[in-house]
């Protein structure tokens, strides 16, 4: 037996998928006998001849049947013999041909609707009827489901205006803002309590007076967090919390975590063990906890939160912002003024799209999930144990589906579905549809009854990424104004957000933001250089962009996972270390590309496919990067042993005479100390006064 054809149909019908090729398809040869997942094809004829020349006398047909996973349709095509049928490439080619016309790709919008005229439970009923049922489960499930259609409302619309976005950002050099009020003007005031709280926190226990602002009631979170204990560490190196503190909000540590992509439709040869990454997001933290520590070390240290309260926009001038909001349970607008404002608002944020235009981001992952108190069956699964990647089906209506799933408190677990997405008008990716599949396919993946399991919360956002080529083609900054977390794109190709990213980075934003403030340095010029670039990961977005299925465009459906399983089967024989220091932005030039060559040896046809999915475009862009690479690492080794060290002793005589070349210094030494492998990673960085308390005036 061959299997001659494997196609992916994106729909969900597959009954109607039958009925055309049982009713509708006609091979041109053969007689048609329907089988009940498709038919077999025959031969009319006298074959007598043809058929002496097959081995083991197998019968003279081809198998055509569909099946249903994920929540769309597969087709395979199967030979019984040796030989290839009569006319075989003609009826796989019209086959083809005809399948995709009748079932192209389809990406659905959600309707418009009328909250004044009816609930969000009635008006989403119709056309996601899983998604309803299962949020109005949830405490506080339709304020949560109100929201994911708001976040993608407002993901669409930056997607689909690029060039024109909502101006948000008002500059007036000419006539300057009127005199703060002092009861209203802070040094920093951040829009988004999310990863804005964990910085702001840090930024008012330095002595700056801090205001944060945001549009959720404080505290709620839509994604629960995880992270290594090496990495979390640097809140107490920084001060932030002490040892205790921090265990306080760590209300797991898994023993493992697996990474395993489906292989069933892959060669022997492009099969993989599963990777074993027992320190990558072992620490489950309690977010709503950690989030409302944060707030009460910000509000202890001066600072104040404004929750509930939309952004609406900022005027600037030389001396100061000031930032319009509107409280949301009153509408009442109201202006505050500061030194500077810091942008936290993620995927959400139009300032982003304002500073950006066309390129605010070139990647995104649409995440959707849940936390579940209990209803697994025992048997199910461990909760010392968590999947990091984890893939159970191929590519499912033009998106490649992975799995993520963290233990928890208790019977808790978090699990979430995302893919990795191509920005693009026409599909911008949907959390709603990837809600319709979450709920449809979970019993796939983890068996369970979806109605005995115990709905916590749901888990859902846009987490973008940026491709960047250097550490300047992205703007993250204005005069006065500065972006962190995903609003930055701080995000990492693999399973990283914009948390474990700020908070590898924390020390380095930090020291950096400190210095640019203690010496007025708010410029354009100055803040943009305030950003965590690091020339190993922009290098890899082309592993990402290999995961993403292009708009409109079919695949093999087993494509991305043969990808993902020639690298990480790679990873899965090499030391621990080596894949954890990969997957944490720690790889070094020399482990790039010894693993690259490695890949390129065991999967010849990996270059063949990235070029198919990059395209000449992209992949010249990507060479680029190889470049700034392999540039930025013989920068390092030439300056790594001594340069750090140099500038410790040379600060107390240059940051007062020269404080812009102070910050220029602090940011080279900076991006050639930070991503090292942490066996090479023993360089003293620069003890900058950022981690002394401030007391400002």
């Amino acid at each position: 037996m061959k299997e001659v054809l494997y196609l992916e149909v994106p729909i969900s019908d597959t009954a109607a998928v039958r009925r055309w090729l049982q009713m509708d398809f006609q091979p041109g040869i053969g007689e048609k006998t329907l089988t009940p997942d498709g038919f077999c094809l025959k031969i009319l004829t006298d074959t007598t001849a043809f058929k002496q020349t097959i081995s083991e006398k197998l019968p003279t047909e081809l198998s055509i049947f569909v099946w249903s996973v994920q929540r769309t349709t597969y087709l395979k095509v199967f030979r019984w013999a040796d030989q290839p049928f009569p006319q075989e490439k003609e009826i796989v080619l019209r086959l083809k041909t005809e399948i995709r016309q009748r079932f192209p790709h389809r990406y659905p919008e959600p309707p418009t609707i009328d909250l004044s005229q009816q609930s969000i439970f009635e008006a989403l009923a119709p056309y996601y009827p899983l998604t309803v049922k299962y949020f109005q489960k949830m405490p506080n499930g339709e304020y949560d489901l109100k929201r994911a259609y708001w976040w993608e409302q407002r993901w669409r619309e930056g997607v689909r205006n690029p060039k024109e976005p909502r101006q948000v950002v008002f500059s007036f050099p000419p006539s300057p803002l009127p005199p703060a009020l002092p009861n209203l003007h802070y040094d920093l005031i951040y829009i988004g309590g999310a990863l804005g709280a964990v910085h702001a926190a840090v930024m008012a226990k330095l002595g700056y007076k801090v205001l944060l602002v945001e549009r959720l009631p404080f505290g709620r979170m839509n994604r629960e967090w995880n992270i290594s204990r090496d990495e979390i560490q640097s809140l107490v190196n920084l001060g932030l919390v002490t040892n205790a503190e921090l265990e306080s909000i760590i209300v797991r540590e898994y023993k493992d975590g697996f990474n395993k992509f489906f292989d069933g439709n892959n060669p022997p040869k492009l099969r993989s063990p599963i990777l074993h990454t027992p320190t990558v997001l072992n620490l489950a933290l309690d977010s709503e906890k950690w989030l409302q520590m944060c707030g009460q070390k910000l509000r202890a240290a001066g600072g104040d939160i404004w929750d509930e309260t939309e952004f609406m926009g900022v005027d600037i001038d030389k001396s100061q912002v000031a930032v319009t909001v509107k409280h949301l349970p009153t509408q009442e607008q109201k202006q505050v003024t500061g030194r500077l404002l810091v942008d936290a608002m993620g995927t959400a944020s139009p300032i982003a799209w304002q500073l950006n235009g066309g390129r605010a981001f070139d990647s995104v992952c649409p995440t959707v999930g849940a936390v579940v108190d209990g209803g697994f069956e025992p048997e199910v699964w461990d909760s010392q144990y968590g999947d990091v990647l984890y893939s159970h089906g191929d590519i499912s209506r033009g998106r490649q589906l992975i799995w993520e799933l963290f233990p928890g408190a208790g019977e808790e677990l978090t699990i979430y579905l995302f893919h990795y997405h191509e920005v693009n008008p026409e599909n911008p990716g949907s959390l709603l549809e990837m809600y319709e599949d979450f709920f449809t396919i979970l019993p796939e993946y983890r068996r369970c009854d979806l109605d005995k399991l115990v709905w916590k919360k749901p888990t859902f956002g846009y987490i973008p990424g940026h491709f960047s080529t250097s550490s300047s083609d992205r703007t993250i900054a204005f005069d006065r104004l500065i972006a962190i977390g995903d609003a930055a794109s701080l995000q990492s190709p693999l399973v990283f957000t914009g948390f474990g990213s700020l908070v590898r980075n924390l020390e380095r934003l930090t020291t950096l933001l400190d210095t640019a403030l203690k010496h007025d340095l708010l410029s354009f010029r100055h803040l943009n250089k305030i950003r965590a670039y690091q020339s190993n990961v922009s290098v890899t977005w082309l592993f990402s962009k290999g995961m993403m299925v292009p708009t409109g465009k079919f695949l093999p459906p087993q494509r991305i996972n043969s990808m993902l399983n020639t690298f990480f089967g790679l990873l899965a024989d090499e030391p621990t270390e080596v894949a954890d220091n990969f997957i944490k932005d720690r790889c070094d030039w020399l482990t790039f590309n010894r693993l690259a060559l490695k890949a390129a040896r065991k999967n010849p046809a990996l270059l063949w496919w990235i070029w198919e999915l990059a395209g000449p475009k992209d992949l010249f862009r990507w060479l680029g990067n190889y470049f700034n690479f392999s540039s930025y690492a013989l920068v390092s080794t030439l300056l790594n042993p001594w340069f750090p060290h140099f500038l410790c002793r040379i600060q107390p005589w240059l940051e007062p005479r020269n404080p812009a070349l102070w910050l220029q210094l602090l940011v080279i030494s900076y991006a050639i100390t930070t991503g090292k492998p942490r066996s090479a990673n023993q360089t003293p960085t620069v003890k900058s006064e950022a981690i002394i308390p401030i007391r400002n005036s």
